[in-house]
């Protein structure tokens, strides 16, 4: 469970980048969960865009997608989630105590 200085810190770290990954019409699946997870992996701090023609609430689509993924929904805004996991291989984000 990440404190509310270590979001602030990601929520800081994750400003300058850019979705990589977009959710549309066919809302959360398999393949997107996939998706989302090697990202985690490789990243460990994942932008993504959810399109107006996805029917889901993105609200809704964060801890939907956190769960599955095991990891963390670090912001909502509009349509942009902000995710963030721990990587098991390569750890690139020190997160503050």
């Amino acid at each position: 469970m990440l404190t509310g200085k270590q979001k602030t810190y990601l929520r800081g770290l994750a400003h300058n980048l850019q979705p990589i990954i977009q959710i549309g019409k066919g809302g959360i699946t398999e393949n997107l969960l996939k998706t989302v997870a090697d990202a985690l992996e490789a990243k460990e701090l994942v932008k993504i865009s959810v399109l107006q023609n996805c029917m889901e609430d993105p609200k809704a689509l964060g801890p939907q997608i956190a769960s599955a993924v095991e990891g963390e929904l670090v912001q909502t805004i509009g349509r942009t989630l902000v995710f963030y996991k721990e990587s098991l291989k390569k750890k690139e984000i020190e997160l503050p105590k």
